[in-house]
């Protein structure tokens, strides 16, 4: 599966910042970094010589910089290994040799895919940390929203119909909620991402007896998780990382189907600080942020499909289906982090109407209530429910229905269809959910 990337489309669905990160500039630079940190890690154990260590260093940061290395010619250079490492490293060997640095000290003991693998590390480190601070902006607006609307009735909608009252800051809370478990896996992730560093075939073989230990030198250098062992061929890291990218998609996707609907015109609890126009209908105020963090996420699930269904990697180097994971990957981090971004515009400016809220309460004339009254009706008869289907088929007002007034006085049937006295536990949800928020913060 591919995504269509570039200046075009890439700010609206708020994936600017994190596109520059997973740029192929950016691929180009994180692996040469990854090489310069490598013959650091050998000359940590004797393998590199260290001046040799800081030479490669400081060519490889030169090379590093943007227009020093061309990417689309090292794509072209790419093709007859099937991977942009070999070419990288022979450019890396014969730049280091004008200052009298051998070969060998350059990719000492490493194979493409340690090179590669670790580059996608350190990309989605950075790309994770962009998509945490959008989720704690977006956290914060929900918190507020719920705060501040923590006792403003609202209906509660199922299956498309009004179901029972609630409250908006109910509503908000629990955008909220997904929200911050969405962000505790992203941390779970973030802080596990690890160096892969194993050699031709996994086993370090060629810097045996110290490959272990040059491994656990690199993911310091590079301040990445050290590996245990090699995982070149247990792509269970990457399927999490997808896997989490997934629930973070869908957490946003949440509140932005949510806003979209509820900032439609006949609804109109909400609506957008900056709302977006039409070129054609000069009325129209659209809620563009919500839309485009949900289109974001929209396409996240079938990119994490490919990534799982790729975890099957042949023997000790995939044939396929590792390659099948970089640019799967990065455009996954891409969306992920856009829809994220727009979510936090879109919750960050969001306002809320009560008086929409209050008229839409009010549009079933009390029907909205049926469940309380039948349940004080079960009181005293064991009919109440077949009474009270009856009166709401009938499309009279409640408090006007024989069959109920037969049992409850008009006065309790109104008091009854108030919405503010049967929404159970909605402030105590709100609560629930500032406290983990306030916690959060304090332990940030």
């Amino acid at each position: 599966m591919t995504t269509t990337r570039g200046p075009l489309f890439d700010p609206t669905f708020g994936a600017a910042e994190a596109a520059a990160l997973v740029s192929d500039q950016a691929w180009v630079t994180a692996m040469l970094h990854t090489e310069a940190a490598l013959s650091r890690a050998a000359a940590e154990h004797g393998v590199v010589d260290s001046v040799h260590a800081r030479q490669v260093t400081e060519v490889a940061s030169e090379l590093g910089l943007p227009g020093a290395v061309d990417p689309a010619d090292l794509g072209a250079l790419s093709v007859a290994g099937g991977n942009p490492v070999i070419p990288l490293v022979k450019m890396l060997r014969a730049a280091v040799a004008e200052h009298g640095v051998p070969g060998s000290a350059v990719h000492p003991g490493a194979t493409s895919q340690d090179i590669l693998d670790t580059a996608l590390m350190i990309l989605t480190k950075r790309v994770l940390g962009v998509i945490r601070v959008s989720l704690d902006d977006a956290v914060a607006a929900g918190a507020d929203l719920a705060r501040r609307h923590r006792d403003t009735p609202t209906v509660a909608r199922t299956l498309g119909q009004q179901a029972l009252p609630t409250t908006f800051g109910a509503v908000a809370a629990s955008w909220t909620a997904g929200l911050l478990r969405a962000d505790e896996d992203v941390a779970r992730v973030e802080s596990s991402l690890s160096v892969q560093f194993g050699g031709a075939a996994g086993t370090s073989a060629a810097l045996f007896p110290c490959g272990l230990e040059v491994a656990d030198s690199l993911a310091d250098q590079l301040g990445l998780a050290r590996q245990t062992i090699p995982w070149h061929t247990d792509r269970t890291r990457i399927g999490e990382i997808a896997s989490t990218l997934g629930v973070v998609a869908g957490a946003v996707g949440k509140p932005a189907l949510d806003i979209t609907l509820l900032a439609s015109t006949e609804v109109a609890e909400v609506s957008e600080a900056a709302p977006g126009g039409s070129s054609a209908m000069p009325h129209k105020q659209n809620p563009v942020a919500a839309v485009a963090a949900r289109a974001a996420a929209i396409r996240v699930p079938g990119l994490v499909s490919t990534i799982l269904s790729a975890m099957a990697h042949d023997h000790q180097r995939a044939s396929g289906a590792w390659h099948a994971e970089w640019e799967t990957l990065t455009d996954l981090l891409r969306l992920t982090a856009g829809a994220a971004h727009r979510l936090a515009v879109s919750l960050s400016g969001l306002r809320a109407n009560p008086e929409a809220m209050a008229g839409n309460l009010a549009l079933t004339h009390g029907v909205l209530l049926a469940e309380r009254v039948t349940t004080a009706l079960g009181a005293h008869t064991d009919d109440a429910r077949s009474i009270v289907t009856a009166a709401c088929a009938s499309g009279l007002p409640l408090e006007s229905d024989s069959g109920i007034t037969a049992f409850l006085t008009p006065a309790d049937v109104r008091e009854l269809l108030d919405p503010t006295g049967y929404l159970g536990h909605a402030g105590d949800i709100v609560d629930r959910v500032l406290v983990r928020v306030r916690a959060r913060n304090e332990g940030a």
